[in-house]
């Protein structure tokens, strides 16, 4: 049996600590969004996704979540929680978390619009929505901040 290197395996773990250093952090569960927020002072920002079948939420996610300029600019003011609704068989989440997601749709999204994000603050009070894509992260940002004003 070979074994790694040691100068490869001290590659390979930079690469990992690098990408996840990088990674945006979702969470899935409202409660540990709220008390992320509360302990930091932040807002929560959750996105109603159809991740495998949406195509306006796959615009979301490459022009928004995806763009540099908001993975620097949501981390001093949001907590990201997302509530997906893939339908392909290889993206279906855990029952758990499925009707995790569909509690949270009864109570924030009863219209089913796909994308919708919303601003929430720490207890969990809408302050405002969007709903309809935007061409550029900048778009984007600047409506969040008129939101959160």
């Amino acid at each position: 049996m070979k074994y790694l290197q040691p100068r490869t395996l001290c590659f390979a773990l930079f690469l990992i600590l690098t990408s996840v250093s990088y990674a945006q952090n979702w969470t899935t569960d409202i409660e540990t969004a709220k008390a992320t927020a509360t302990s930091e002072s932040k807002l929560i920002l959750l996105s109603f996704s159809g991740s495998d079948w949406c195509s306006n939420c796959i615009r979301l996610e490459k022009t928004l979540f995806d763009s540099e300029e908001f993975k620097s600019y949501y981390a001093d003011h949001y907590v990201l929680l997302k509530a997906d609704f893939a339908m392909k068989k290889k993206n279906k989440l855990s029952p758990e978390q499925t009707a995790h997601n569909e509690k949270l749709a009864e109570k924030y999204n009863k219209s089913g619009t796909f994308p919708t994000v919303y601003i929430l603050n720490a207890a969990g009070v809408v302050l405002g929505k969007l709903e309809h894509p935007k061409d550029t992260a900048a778009e984007y940002i600047a409506q969040l901040t008129k939101l959160t004003k």
